[in-house]
């Protein structure tokens, strides 16, 4: 098994040194679903939802999550993102959201997809609850992660 990078060796919490790492092009895609019932699927497919747009208040929460991963996640690097892509679609069951996001570093971009891919599950659920006491968000995971030498 492979080390904890993120720990020194008195088992403390650091951050990762990147400095020597060569930047590459750094891609990584996280997606997740959140079940609704029918009602509030048939609400948000009509656009009557009180609070508004779901769909696109989401898309704008999961970019500006993307944004912000560092600011959350202790251990996280900042990153210089070139790209955010956030979309979420109606299914037969609820919504789906997915996130593709795109940097040039030294480190992935991994926890930003998945933290667009939350916050904009959690939006959702905000601008939902007040009609749909039974939602569950569930399975958010990283579906594809890719790095790319830069030419």
């Amino acid at each position: 098994m492979d080390e904890l990078s993120h720990t020194d060796e008195a088992g403390r919490a650091k951050m990762v040194d990147v400095g020597p790492k060569t930047p590459q092009r750094r891609r990584a895609v996280a997606q997740g679903q959140i079940a609704l019932a029918e009602n509030t699927r048939a609400l948000i497919r009509d656009n009557q939802m009180k609070k508004g747009d779901v769909l696109t208040v989401a898309q704008i929460a999961g970019i500006q999550a993307a944004k912000r991963t560092a600011e959350l996640v202790p251990l996280c690097h900042p990153l210089t993102l070139d790209r955010i892509d956030v979309d979420l679609e109606l299914t037969d069951t609820g919504v789906r959201a997915r996130a593709d996001v795109c940097c040039v570093g030294r480190t992935g971009v991994e926890m930003e997809a998945l933290t667009a891919v939350a916050v904009a599950l959690l939006t959702v659920y905000d601008m939902c609850k007040a009609v749909d006491k039974q939602m569950q968000i569930g399975e958010v995971y990283l579906v594809e992660k890719v790095k790319e030498d830069v030419d």
